[in-house]
Parts: C-alpha cells; sequence; structure tokens
C-alpha cells in the first residue's frame, strides 16, 4: 500500500494551476446552459450511472498487489504527486482501441484498456494514468460520467425516462467541453511525469497503433506544428468540423498546445515550486471573458449541429425537470438494465 521512494508530491496544487484556458472558458460556458447541471445530476440518480459501472466492471480485471502490481504501484504513485488520498480502483479490459476512462461522481474508478497497456511501456503507462489521475484532481468527473452514459445511451431517446431530453445537443455540448478538459489533463500528466516528452511519445504512439522503435518524435512534433498552424481558412473549418464529432482534441494538437505550455515557462515554474494551492484560488473573474464569449459561442454553434439553440435546449431541460419533479420520480422503483446502458 505504500508508492516508490523516488516518488515526489506537489503538495497542495490546485487544478486550477495547470488548467488549459480552453477548460476554463467551456466550462464557464457550459454552465451557461440552462438547468443542465440539475439533468446531469438526475440522469445520475435514476441510476444510469450504476448501470454504466455495472456493464463497464463486469467483464473486467481489478489490479492489485496481485494483478499486474507494477501497473498498479504507477496508479498509486501519479495520485501520490498530485496529493490525492484517496485512489480509486484501477481495472483492466479487453477492447482493441489504446484509450482509458475515468467516470463515476462518488467514487470514481480507472479502465484501462488491453491495447493501451500492450502498446506503451511504463513510462507511457505512467504518463495516461497521471492523465486519469488529473481528471480526478480537477473534478471532471460528473460531466465525465455524463458524457459517458449519453454515449453509451446513443439514440435512446425512445426510453421513457428519457422523453423530451434533447441528447445529441447535450451529448455534442459536453464533448466540447471535454476536448477542453483533456488539454489541462495532458499539461498534469507532464508535471506528474517531469517529462513533457513523455506525454508526446505516448501520443504519437496511441496515435499511430503501434509502439515502433522507427517512429520518430521530431517529425511528430513537427507534424504537429504543421497541424495547427497551416492550412486555408477553409482547411481549419474542416478540421473544426472534425473536431466536433470526437471525444478528445487530435493528438497532434495535444502536442502542439502542451509543449507551447512548456515554452510559456509555467511547467518550469510549477516544478520548481510555485504554483497555486488549494483552497487559496482567487474568485472566478472575467480576466478570460474573451475565451468565455469565444467558448459560449463554441457551445452554441455545437448545439445548433444538433438543430436546436441553448433557450431551447434550457426550455426542454426545464420542462424534464418538471416532469420529473411532478411524478416523484427518482429512480428508485424504476430500475435500469445494464443493458440498456
Amino acid at each position: 500500500m505504500t508508492v516508490p521512494a523516488p516518488a515526489w508530491k506537489l503538495e497542495g496544487i490546485s487544478p486550477r494551476a495547470y488548467q488549459h484556458p480552453a477548460d476554463r472558458a467551456a466550462t464557464a460556458a457550459l454552465g451557461k446552459v440552462p438547468y443542465l447541471d440539475e439533468v446531469v445530476k438526475r440522469l445520475i440518480a435514476l441510476g444510469y450511472e450504476r448501470a454504466l459501472r455495472a456493464s463497464s466492471l463486469g467483464a473486467s480485471v481489478r489490479l492489485g498487489q496481485e494483478q499486474l502490481p507494477h501497473i498498479w504501484v504507477l496508479h498509486r504513485e501519479v495520485f501520490n504527486v498530485l496529493d490525492l488520498d484517496e485512489v480509486p480502483d484501477l481495472y483492466l479490459t479487453q477492447f482493441p482501441m489504446a484509450n482509458a476512462a475515468t467516470f463515476g461522481t462518488d467514487h470514481p474508478i480507472v479502465v484501462l484498456n488491453s491495447e493501451l497497456v500492450r502498446l506503451l511501456d511504463d513510462d507511457g503507462r505512467r504518463a495516461v494514468l497521471a492523465h486519469e489521475a488529473a481528471h480526478v484532481h480537477s473534478r471532471h468527473v460528473l460531466y465525465q460520467t455524463a458524457l459517458l452514459i449519453l454515449m453509451r445511451l446513443g439514440g435512446s431517446a425512445r426510453l421513457p425516462l428519457l422523453a423530451g431530453l434533447p441528447l445529441r445537443a447535450i451529448q455534442l455540448a459536453l464533448l466540447e467541453w471535454y476536448r477542453g478538459a483533456e488539454l489541462s489533463c495532458d499539461r498534469a500528466s507532464a508535471l506528474v511525469t517531469r517529462d513533457p516528452l513523455a506525454i508526446c511519445r505516448t501520443l504519437m504512439i496511441v496515435a499511430g497503433g503501434e509502439a515502433s522503435a522507427e517512429l520518430n518524435l521530431d517529425a511528430f512534433v513537427a507534424q504537429a506544428m504543421d497541424y495547427d498552424e497551416a492550412g486555408s481558412g477553409l482547411d481549419r473549418l474542416t478540421r473544426l468540423t472534425q473536431d466536433l464529432r470526437l471525444t478528445h482534441p487530435m493528438p497532434v494538437r495535444r502536442v502542439n498546445q502542451l509543449l507551447a505550455w512548456v515554452r510559456s515557462g509555467d511547467y518550469d515554474r510549477i516544478i520548481g515550486g510555485d504554483y497555486l494551492r488549494r483552497g487559496q484560488e482567487p474568485p472566478l473573474r472575467e480576466e478570460a471573458a474573451a475565451a468565455q464569449d469565444h467558448y459560449a459561442s463554441r457551445i452554441s454553434d455545437v448545439i445548433g449541429q444538433a438543430g436546436t439553440s441553448i433557450g431551447e435546449v434550457g426550455q426542454q431541460l426545464g420542462d424534464w425537470l418538471s416532469r420529473q419533479r411532478g411524478t416523484g420520480g427518482s429512480g428508485s422503483d424504476r430500475s435500469t438494465d445494464p443493458g440498456d446502458a
């Protein structure tokens, strides 16, 4: 139950210390969607999180001292670096796509896909586990869990409990937020590992789908610069349209954003011990008003992709909540089959 002696700790670090502006602004913009938080919490209360947990863990292996202990130790180590006492359970599941996920509002869990473990060495696994730990540290899990539920439900608006909910619009709005949250967690992963290039290398391997010794990180970084900066207005618009359907930003863009942050000097400053502590966060101000306006527009645009508007979504969410309150439905007498989620 201990972490390795060489492990270090960013004592008391606040998630605001490494939060990406896109994360901060998109979170603020998402908060302006009427009733969204209430609906998200209601979906979880209705049992969809329990169904998600049951379906995810029923075919997974819980790691620990007797199951892949070297990965389990890495998992505990990264939570120690972020100065988090409670360490979520870690699971491994058979899946052919290299990915990981964290969900669960009261008791988060981390799930690694088998392909991810196959592709990466311990440096890469540490980078991924640190990224997932940052989601817990940043309290992303409420919206993350809601997004996973909606992605599992797909087009299941036919389910009686979900009738009247603009599921597609909610999902697109949460996806826009999640892409910003991912950029924050890339920064945290670099801080935990103290090796930003390890994060870049991990993204390269996951993007290529093969851990080849012949992959050239310098070439991949150059590709990231080209992807972000080159191209006509039409090229950039095409990339934006493609991004709307993704849970994660493009790997090359993540590399670009991470290295730009390192070059800004913030990475070295935090590594040196100069960072914002928990409990010392200043009140949120309008210092990022322009960015918030930008992301409010982005949230409006992605909701528009579902053929509606923020005002209409707010009205639908409010009507749905009113019906739930009117029936007194807490979900306790409406069990949800794990297969539905």
